[in-house]
């Protein structure tokens, strides 16, 4: 966990580890803010489970292929093993599984498994790394943490992960049956070993062409992202869920086939990477007003909260975006570590 008083160096630890419960439960519209209490305690499951995607991803040289991988595998563990909603049909009084996807030799939903993924993937834990890095542009690759450091963060997830996992356990009084986690366990460690493996493979090759400007990059991440989004929050018939998965999972094969394509090519460098994260941030922007809060409350303190986080929201991008195209105008930045490379490639 950061220090009270950051210097310098650890002044982006501090960010990343606020920035990602921001994003992932008030950007979102899960909490409001007068529930800063909750996200304080929900800060350590949230922020260093973000730095520990990240520091691991960068000290291995895998990128941002492995920090995805990464991210993949924390949103299973905070889903599954630790708060069950994978599996509680009653999880804080709603029962998210018995839809037209569920399966009951698995004993969960397929709309609620590719949803977890999404939130806890993209927004919890990639969206904050992305605008952190952008406004740190001389240490976007390099590590942030010392061996001391990993070890107290990883110690803080893991009590913070032990946290969350007791309060659910005391509220709800649901554990998942043993071959559930299992399996859970499994398809997580399939995730951490692709990724530490990552960097074994060979970089991949140049694509002809000049990558979009930035801009285009940040639209098509908008637009991607609230076309599933969009439906997933205004529609709520059952009858739509298969279509909310279909449609998921077509932004998704879109996203994995294209923009590794876009980052191989002429001119891809952090201001796309700034821009992609931009794009799904400011999705989650107009997507928390629908959203009514877990804890309910009245509409007009629910709004007022929303509009307040969009404009941290906003003022954290406008940072982001300014201090990556300042860097770029600046020249080039060649930071020391594994991930240097001549070409800012798929892995930076």
């Amino acid at each position: 966990m950061a220090p009270t008083r950051p210097t310098g160096r650890g002044r982006p630890v501090l960010a990343l580890f606020l920035l990602a419960p921001f994003v992932g439960e008030f950007l979102l519209g899960n909490l409001t803010v007068p529930e800063l209490g909750l996200g304080v305690l929900l800060a350590p499951l949230y922020g260093c489970g973000a730095l520990l995607v990240r520091e691991t991803a960068r000290r291995t040289g895998g990128g941002w292929p492995a920090m995805v991988l990464l991210a993949a595998a924390y949103a299973l563990v905070e889903e599954g093993p630790v708060d069950q909603l994978l599996w509680n049909d009653a999880y804080a009084g709603q029962d998210l599984l018995h839809g037209p996807s569920y399966l009951p030799g698995l004993g969960t939903s397929v709309e609620l498994v590719q949803a977890v993924l999404a939130l806890h993937t993209v927004w919890s834990v990639c969206v904050p790394i992305a605008l952190v890095e952008a406004c740190v542009p001389a240490r976007r690759t390099t590590p942030w943490l010392g061996r001391r450091g990993l070890v107290v963060t990883g110690v803080a997830y893991v009590l913070g992960a032990g946290l969350v996992f007791w309060g659910n356990y005391a509220e709800e009084r649901f554990l998942a049956s043993p071959a559930q986690l299992a399996l859970c366990g499994a398809v997580i460690a399939g995730l951490v070993v692709a990724a530490l493996r990552l960097p074994a493979r060979r970089r991949p090759a140049a694509v002809p062409g000049r990558a979009p400007a930035p801009w285009r990059v940040g639209a098509a991440a908008l637009l991607g992202t609230s076309l599933y989004w969009g439906p997933s929050v205004l529609v709520t018939a059952d009858r739509y869920e298969w279509t909310g998965v279909g449609a998921w999972c077509a932004v998704a094969l879109t996203a994995v086939v294209v923009v590794p394509r876009w980052s191989r090519q002429r001119g891809w460098g952090p201001r796309h990477v700034c821009a992609l994260a931009g794009g799904a941030l400011l999705t989650y922007v107009w997507a928390a007003f629908p959203v009514r809060p877990e804890n309910g409350g009245s509409m007009a303190a629910d709004v007022a909260s929303n509009a307040v986080c969009a404009a941290v929201a906003l003022l954290v991008l406008l940072r982001a975006v300014r201090t990556a195209r300042l860097a770029e105008r600046d020249g080039p930045m060649h930071p020391a570590g594994p991930s240097r490379s001549a070409h800012v490639g798929a892995r930076s």
